[in-house]
């Protein structure tokens, strides 16, 4: 089985440039499965349902989230209705709507493939330890999926690697995104597990972490608030194809994809 995997989506011009890449990918190659981080996808912070859409008929089967999960206030009125769009399950239990996991049975007979989804505690907003959510989901899921896949939306390296080495054999993947910025460190691990610290993003080439320049330096410079804008021109697309033995569970190979248009 072949997984495409997608880095953080930024905004309309992250979304064009899976319109431009996603074709000629699903040409050349046999991809049975493709995720998306979706949540920066609607203008830069957060998805919308019609952006949600958008991601769906360009043939992204799941969508994950992250801390910018619910700037767009649209998602509360349809994450319990699409399962296809998780967010982190470390979130607070009962009380966070939407769900951290989802499992794809593929009409075709194929290996059932579990997307589970979590976030990091370090320097990131406060959230329940992914290590041990990380070990009561795969224990919820082990029953239900042939393979397991984590997006680990994480700002430190080390807690990615980290998590990655807890998880090596007891789950297919674990891919690092929030950095926007693609790391070139993808490995199968000694127990079988396909790993990368981050899959980088889908957006604007020449800017910072796919905004505008100029929004960015003036906070820095001044440090005063200033609006952060996304236009338009070059295009960078970052993404792995990750091949899973479906007997095993285990990756057989990880390759990463950037591409600039």
């Amino acid at each position: 089985m072949r997984l495409l995997f997608i880095g953080d989506v930024v905004g309309k011009t992250g979304r064009n440039s899976l319109r431009k890449c996603l074709p000629d990918i699903y040409s050349k190659e046999r991809i049975d499965l493709t995720v998306a981080n979706g949540e920066n996808a609607a203008g830069g912070a957060g998805i919308t349902h019609q952006v949600y859409v958008e991601l769906r008929n360009m043939g992204v089967d799941v969508i994950t989230g992250g801390n910018h999960t619910w700037d767009q206030k649209d998602i509360l009125n349809f994450i319990d209705h699409e399962p296809c769009l998780i967010r982190p399950a470390n979130y607070p239990p009962d009380t966070t709507p939407g769900e951290g996991s989802v499992t794809i049975e593929p009409a075709n007979g194929g290996p059932r493939v579990a997307v589970l989804n979590l976030i990091g505690r370090v320097f990131m907003r406060h959230a329940d330890c992914p290590f041990r959510t990380a070990d009561r989901e795969i224990e919820q899921l082990k029953d239900k999926a042939d393979l397991i896949v984590v997006d680990f939306h994480a700002e430190a390296t080390s807690e990615k690697e980290a998590l990655g080495w807890y998880l090596d054999g007891r789950v297919s993947a674990v891919l690092g995104t929030h950095s926007h910025v693609q790391t070139a460190d993808e490995r199968i691990l000694p127990e079988g597990t396909a790993y990368i610290t981050d899959v980088g993003m889908a957006g604007l080439y020449d800017s910072i972490l796919g905004v505008d320049k100029e929004g960015p330096l003036k906070r820095f410079l001044t440090q005063m608030p200033h609006k952060l804008s996304i236009s338009d021109g070059k295009k960078v697309f970052n993404a792995v194809i990750v091949e899973l033995d479906e007997e095993s569970g285990k990756a057989v190979a990880i390759e990463r994809i950037y591409r600039v248009m």
